[in-house]
């Protein structure tokens, strides 16, 4: 596209504050600094992660201002990045091509096209990342203006990752969403102590510690609450030394139900709390900061007996499925239910058994028309059901819970085999706690894990898979609008209206959000192009050819 070309203003979706979304028809088109990036928005996908955002606004960790890697002076520069109060773009689930870049910028060329790893992990705010479409505006428009400052990581990689133009928009666009199922499942999970961290043992009154076989050598800091005298080399501190969010790993030893739940809120992000009980009982359930393991990455393990070291070797490697396991996905219709669904048919697993649950009956159908040709093409069983008509089998080595509510991964516990996994995929506000059943939890050995959005390798992952013909992204697609459809297409998602995922073309204009059945019924050319009713790029090429000169 030529930069003669370019107009002076466009229309975006603007988040003004919490819960006000505004079309702005004549937003200004921003001409590239030296160091700056114009990209032409081809495709977004909305994400629940932006009703989040919709939500706090302001108060969104990913919305405070930038701390660390570049300073003020530089942020300043950079037009498109918009902290606290001002407004923002929603949008991460984007492709773009570049149409205009500045003379010192070395990472892009202009003409070509690229998928945008939304989460800037150098530029750290207080309490997460810098990130596109958060406190750097994104996609939910039809230009959008980077930073090579800010898409470049410390170690030279690229936040923006070219790809070709033989793959459709919405395949690509897709690779986001997709990336960050694919991270539920193999983030490596930690079974160490923390290297150099902080280290807090603490006793319940009658129990007592059995440090054997656990080297706590490797702690940077090593506390004690309670008798100290069975831990050499530790200090004794009382609890009101002791801050939220600042210890690394727990020691707890017994079962003291207020002790327990008082020192949980000690944990760091990326804390961990090995419980052994020692024979003891809690004897209720706990509140548990089930909303941390996915947004602060904090995690749980424990055992019935007096070993820690027991307790810290049931710590799987990964959140990866295992063959002949049988896994339940609850609230599998949604958006990321489909593609979490989709994906453990697509393991092709040896003896692998899936249910499928969901409520909304229309959603379910179109899971089930979706994943049981993948699953029947793979091998894999597959059950999709409505919880209020039929049951589970109530028995599982793997949960994937799908809806943020704390009472569903409460059943879960219930629900486990022994060693089970439960994935707590769903955003569980950080703040929210659970009443978990931490002696059943602790008797059988089960594992809390949780991750929120992905990383550039989880990308690559998802991407190779697109371009081996491994993992079709299209097969998610649910609903298509233009730029005058974007925010019915946010209510939609905030509202679970929609099985599948919403793709917004911004060149479509003021196209209406149009669920996919309506779409190919409009445009008999469209469903021509279709395969297995599934999205495609013909399908969409044809869209953008009858719609846009319609």
């Amino acid at each position: 596209m030529s930069t003669t070309t370019l107009p002076a203003t466009q229309t975006a979706i603007q988040l003004v504050g919490p819960d006000l979304l505004q079309l702005n028809p004549a937003k200004a088109v921003v001409r590239p600094g030296p160091t700056q990036i114009l990209g032409k928005v081809e495709c977004v996908g909305l994400c629940f992660s932006d009703m989040k955002l919709l939500h706090q606004f302001d108060k969104h960790a990913r919305k405070t201002p930038v701390l660390q890697h570049l300073a003020a002076s530089v942020l300043k520069e950079i037009p498109s990045y918009v902290p606290e109060g001002s407004p923002t773009v929603p949008g991460h689930e984007v492709v773009i091509r570049v149409v205009e870049a500045g003379a010192k910028v070395t990472s892009v060329q202009a003409g070509k096209r690229y998928l945008v790893q939304a989460d800037w992990r150098d530029l750290k705010t207080a309490g997460s990342n810098g990130a596109f479409g958060y406190n750097f505006e994104g996609g939910l428009q039809e230009f959008v203006l980077l930073d090579e400052r800010t898409t470049l990581a410390k170690d030279g990689t690229s936040y923006l990752i070219p790809v070709t133009d033989e793959r459709s928009a919405s395949q690509l666009a897709l690779v986001e969403p997709w990336a960050c199922v694919e991270e539920a499942f193999i983030h490596h999970e930690r079974g160490t102590l923390t290297a150099g961290g902080t280290l807090l043992l603490v006793t319940s009154p009658g129990a007592t510690a059995d440090l054997s076989d656990l080297d706590t050598s490797v702690s940077g800091k090593r506390l004690c609450l309670g008798d100290c005298t069975p831990a050499a080399g530790f200090t004794c501190i009382a609890r009101d030394q002791l801050a939220a969010g600042s210890v690394d790993d727990i020691l707890f030893v017994g079962a003291d139900a207020a002790l327990a739940e008082d020192v949980m809120g000690l944990m760091a992000t990326n804390g961990l709390m090995v419980i052994a009980q020692a024979g003891q009982t809690f004897g209720r359930p706990l509140q548990t900061p089930v909303g941390r393991v996915h947004y602060g990455n904090v995690r749980l393990i424990g055992t019935s007996g007096a070993k820690l070291s027991e307790a810290l070797a049931r710590i799987p490697t990964d959140g990866e499925v295992k063959p002949g396991q049988a896994v339940s996905v609850v609230g599998a219709a949604g958006p990321m239910g489909t593609m979490a669904t989709i994906r453990l048919v697509s393991t092709g697993l040896k003896g692998l058994t899936v249910e499928a649950a969901d409520m909304a009956v229309d959603r379910l159908a179109v899971l089930k028309s979706k994943a049981e040709p993948v699953a029947k093409a793979r091998g894999v069983a597959l059950r999709c059901y409505n919880p209020k008509e039929e049951k589970g089998s109530g028995s599982y080595d793997y949960h994937m819970i799908m809806v943020p509510v704390p009472a569903l991964v409460a059943a879960a516990v219930g629900q486990s085999k022994p060693n089970a996994v439960i994935n707590i995929f769903a955003g569980i506000a950080a703040d929210v706690k659970g009443a978990i059943d931490l002696d059943t939890y602790c008797a059988k050995g089960l594992y809390f894990i949780g991750t929120s959005g992905s990383t550039m390798e989880d990308m690559m992952v998802v991407l190779g898979k697109v371009l081996d013909d491994r993992l079709d992204t299209n097969i998610s697609v649910g609903a298509i609008s233009g730029m005058g459809g974007a925010i019915a297409g946010l209510d939609a998602v905030k509202n679970n209206t929609i099985a599948g995922k919403i793709l917004v073309y911004p060149q479509l204009g003021n196209f209406p959000l149009t669920v996919m059945e309506d779409l190919v019924t409009k445009y008999p050319t469209v469903k021509a192009k279709l395969v297995n009713g599934c999205w495609t790029k013909a399908a969409e090429d044809e869209l953008l050819r009858v719609a846009v000169t319609a």
